[in-house]
Parts: C-alpha cells; sequence; structure tokens
C-alpha cells in the first residue's frame, strides 16, 4: 500500500517513525511518501519537507509567515496528487494538516488522523471540520474518547506512544547511566553526577525566551551540572551565544533521553517533553513564554485550568508551571530548590507519575495499534 504520511513538529517526527515501524512489520510491501524529520528519513521513507522548514510558533508568527505556508500547502496537495496514496495520514500539526482535510476528500482520498488536534483546548468549531472530512481519528490522550462522544463522533484511543519509546529506552540503558559521560561541550568538561535537564524547546523562538531564564537559574546552583538538550536541525552556534557565560552549563544534541535518565530535576518547555520527562520520573518545572501579542490571544481563547499535558491529563496540578511573566529566575530558583531538597514534594510527584503513567498505559503499544488500524482501513 502507499501512505502519505504528514507531520511538522519534532514530536510528530518521533511519532511517526515508530508508526512506520509498526506499519512496515504489518505491510512489508508499503510504499511510504512522508514530511517529518531524520527519525522518519532514517526508515528509508522518502522525506519532501523537513519539520524544521514547517515549524512557525505563535500566532504572530503564522501570520508573518502565512505566504510560506500558503506555498507549502499548495506543494504538499500538488505532490499527494502525483503520488496517489492509498492513505492520507496527518500527524497532528493542525494549523497545516486540518487545512488539508476537506480538499483531500474532496479529492476522494481517506484520510486518517493520528494524534488529535487539541480542539479540546480551543476551537471546538473545529470537531465537525474534523467529522465531516476525516474518515478516522485515532487519539493518544485518554480524556480525548469522551470528549468527542459529546460530539457524537466516535474515535479510537490507543494509549499514549511515549510509553514504550521510554521504557524501551529505560531497559536498554540501565546499566550504562551510572559510568556513562554526556561529551564535554567548548572548554566545559563532560557532566556526571547531579544533573539538571534544560528542555528549552524545538524552534529558536521559543528557545530565544526560555533558555536565558533557565541558564540564569543555574547560577544559584554551582554544586550541579545543567545540560541543555539541543533541538534537532538547530546549529551548535546559535546555542554557543547564550552558552558562553555560564561555567556549570554544558550542551549535547541527540541525547535528549540520555540526559533525563541521569537527572535530578528538569526545567522543560510545555508540550511532549513534559511528558516524557515524567515518564522517565524526573521532578520537573514546566516553562512557557511566548511573544506577548501570542500570549494575550491565547489567553482569551484558550479555556484550559492547565497548560502542560502531565496536568491537563491528570486533572490537577502535579507539576508546577511557570507561564509568561511568572517565567522569572527567582520563581525558577525557588521552585528548583524545592523539587531537589523537599522529600515531600519529591515523593507527591513520584506518586502522581506512576498513576500517570498508569493512565497513559491503559491502551497498550499506541504505535502498533495506531498501525493496526491505519493498515486495516486501507481495505475498507
Amino acid at each position: 500500500m502507499k501512505y502519505y504520511i504528514i507531520a511538522g513538529e519534532a514530536s510528530g517526527d518521533l511519532h511517526g517513525s515508530n508508526l512506520i515501524k509498526e506499519l512496515k512489520k504489518l505491510d512489508t510491501a508499503a510504499d511510504i511518501r512522508a514530511w517529518g524529520g531524520d527519525k522518519m528519513q532514517a526508515l528509508g521513507i522518502k522525506l519532501v519537507k523537513h519539520h524544521k522548514d514547517l515549524a512557525f510558533m505563535g500566532f504572530a508568527e503564522v501570520i508573518k509567515n502565512l505566504p510560506t505556508i500558503i506555498k507549502n500547502l499548495n506543494y504538499c496537495k500538488q505532490d499527494i496528487l502525483n503520488y496517489h496514496p492509498d492513505e492520507l495520514v496527518l500527524i497532528d500539526y493542525p494549523g497545516f494538516n486540518l487545512r488539508l482535510v476537506k480538499w483531500a476528500k474532496e479529492n476522494n482520498l481517506k484520510v486518517i488522523f493520528y494524534i488529535s488536534p487539541q480542539v479540546w483546548a480551543w476551537k471546538e468549531s473545529r470537531v465537525s471540520l474534523i467529522k465531516n472530512y476525516v474518515d478516522k481519528m485515532i487519539v493518544i490522550l485518554p480524556f480525548e474518547k469522551e470528549f468527542y462522544k459529546k460530539f457524537n463522533y466516535d474515535v479510537e484511543y490507543v494509549g499514549h506512544p511515549l510509553v514504550k519509546v521510554v521504557e524501551d529506552y529505560k531497559l536498554q540503558n540501565q546499566l550504562s547511566v551510572t559510568n556513562y559521560k554526556l561529551p564535554a561541550t567548548g572548554n566545559r568538561q563532560p557532566a556526571t553526577g547531579n544533573i539538571i535537564a534544560l528542555l528549552p524547546g524545538s524552534r529558536k523562538q521559543e528557545i530565544k525566551r526560555k533558555l536565558p531564564v533557565m541558564l540564569e537559574t543555574s547560577k544559584h546552583f554551582p554544586e550541579y551540572n545543567f545540560i541543555v538538550a539541543k533541538a534537532p536541525g538547530i546549529t551548535d552556534e546559535f546555542y554557543n551565544t547564550f552558552l558562553a557565560p555560564y561555567k556549570n552549563v554544558s550542551a549535547v544534541a541527540d541525547q535528549t533521553y540520555s540526559i533525563l535518565i541521569r537527572s535530578k530535576a528538569a526545567l522543560v518547555t510545555s508540550g511532549t517533553a513534559t511528558l516524557e520527562t515524567a515518564l522517565f520520573e524526573v521532578p520537573e518545572i514546566v516553562c512557557y513564554k511566548a511573544g506577548e501579542l501570542s500570549y494575550q490571544i491565547a489567553r482569551r481563547l484558550i479555556k484550559l485550568k492547565f497548560i502542560s499535558l502531565v496536568n491537563l491529563i491528570m486533572n490537577k496540578e502535579v507539576v508546577k508551571e511557570l507561564i509568561q511573566n511568572d517565567l522569572t529566575v527567582e520563581n525558577s530558583k525557588h521552585e528548583l530548590h524545592e523539587l531537589l531538597t523537599n522529600p515531600t514534594r519529591q515523593e507527591q510527584i513520584k506518586n502522581d507519575y506512576r498513576d500517570l503513567k498508569n493512565l497513559l498505559s491503559q491502551g497498550g503499544n499506541a504505535s502498533a495499534n495506531a498501525a493496526k488500524i491505519i493498515y486495516d482501513f486501507t481495505k475498507v
């Protein structure tokens, strides 16, 4: 079968790569063309566009880059028509993918959405678009099935793919944790022990807003080694402009899990990384800061109690969220000190993380479940 897959972000590349692995087990003749990233490309599929050229963050950024987005949409449509896939598989990335669904149905394509757009956060009106033009919706958050049920739209809950990804990594690397040394950066020595992870995001815009606060926080904890997890596709030069003044900070690329499995705590940008950190059982502070215009628009449109997936899934404050003007060095320093020194806080987070994992594990192997649904749907 021929599958055309579109993932426009780093998290989509991860989930897309695991989906492709499982699809190839079911369909040994699978012919796959995709938009994604390094992980998907490493599996031998034809990569049309890399996500590093697609990710625009915030309302203002999207408006500024609207001509590029429209150009990419038109190119994508023509590429799909030229390829003639049996199925169009859309992985999250709603600002782009939802603009394709009506067009796809008008061109007699089977449309499957894997990982729902966060329509439960804002723009519930988009549910009617999904109902009318998406043939199958596959969701990975436990509350999403009930959300769609309110609109008489049946979706498939498959569990969360990160559960197996993280568990597999832990099993393969647990014996190497003690002796492993992360590479040095510049003149800094390899970091060992007492590690604090810094995950400032995958886009330059968000890194510029959050990383300076994270780095200034490191000055107050000289006994710890802070390690920045570099995002794919962003140059060393970009990071070095931020890191130069800080003696207890280093940075590595493509080793986020190597950092997390060894960390005592983490400062993490909101998004998929908050779940990954929780599944590694690392106490974390969730950091979010957008451009002022984007933030003011978002706070008027989004009606959620929390911003992080950890808190949203558990429906309570499991991890502290420092949002916009609350993301200061003073607040970050205070919260990190609590995570590192308060045994009661540490135990509560540990228990909540265990409950979170149990919730996300209910569907089993999410990537395999999703692949079977997608493969079987080609026969309908």
